[in-house]
């Protein structure tokens, strides 16, 4: 297939992405603070820490749904150990009217347990009596550090099955995330797209932790777009905060192509959700 691209920015799709974003949080200490910057019917994707675990992902997804949020904790398969955790977190997600997952392999180099990667767990999470109306998987716009093409196309057909919806990577370049997007729909994949964007975020930290997990390439475009000096007066001008306005932007036109299948915005907040969701409200007013 060979979808047909466009550059022209589109106010109606820029609705239509930010209408439909979900927020991604980490289950720190400032949780509780940053979840009241949000509207009441957002959608909460929580993160599984490498220092905390995902005890206190299951926890914060709990104290979540408590406080009526939609919720979506990432059960990384890296971090539950056995069949018997996997069925205890399921059980406390359901208990808590949880009915959509995120599950992607985790970050960490050895698992604590018998689970290696994510299509491990969805395997195990189907032996289980609970079932999940939604359940996410991870697509990789720009590559993965340590996995080819190949490998993972193949781990996304082989996910496929259990999933309702795909969730990609952090990347700033809404061509390469359209391009990923062709490839995927050529190859069959019909799941609906939901697009990381970074919040708004001071630049520095930005660029640390774009660094920290693998998208260098991005980090290379946001400076090849106005060139090294243009990047210095971005960061000038802007008081040294990004804003993912010419990312939206890019992103506008396919918003509502149904070849494209995008669901939504996945907004990665790094737990800087004022700036940010101030800036969505800002772009919505414009856009209607």
């Amino acid at each position: 297939m060979s979808l047909e691209t466009s550059s022209v920015a589109d106010t109606t799709g820029v609705g239509t992405l930010l209408t439909n974003a979900r927020f991604e949080l980490m289950p720190f200490e400032s949780f509780d603070d940053e979840i009241r910057y949000l509207p009441d019917d957002a959608t909460i994707a929580i993160t599984t820490s490498p220092q905390l675990g995902i005890e206190r992902t299951v926890e914060r997804a709990e104290q979540a749904a408590a406080a009526g949020f939609d919720v979506s904790p990432h059960i990384a398969a890296r971090y539950v150990t056995d069949q018997n955790h996997l069925e205890d977190i399921a059980r406390r997600l359901t208990d808590a009217g949880i009915t959509d997952i995120f599950v992607p392999g985790g970050d960490r180099d050895e698992p604590v347990g018998e689970f290696e990667s994510a299509l491990d767990l969805l395997e195990a999470l189907e032996e289980t009596e609970y079932g999940f109306d939604h359940v996410g998987i991870t697509g990789y716009p720009e590559g993965h550090g340590f996995l080819d093409d190949q490998t993972l196309s193949d781990a996304m057909a082989a996910k496929e099955p259990y999933a309702t919806y795909v969730v990609t990577q952090l990347c700033y370049d809404p061509d390469a995330i359209v391009d990923w997007i062709e490839v995927v729909r050529d190859r069959g994949v019909d799941l609906p797209i939901e697009v990381g964007i970074p919040g708004v975020l001071k630049y520095q930290r930005l660029l640390t932790i774009s660094q920290k997990v693998g998208v260098g390439d991005s980090v290379k475009f946001l400076k090849k777009t106005s060139g090294i000096l243009g990047f210095v007066r971005q960061l000038v001008g802007s008081r040294g905060a990004y804003t993912p306005d010419d990312l939206v932007d890019g992103l506008a036109p396919y918003a509502d192509d149904e070849a494209y299948g995008i669901g939504g915005l996945h907004i990665y907040t790094f737990n800087e959700t004022a700036d940010t969701e101030a800036w969505r409200r800002e772009r919505l007013s414009e856009s209607s």
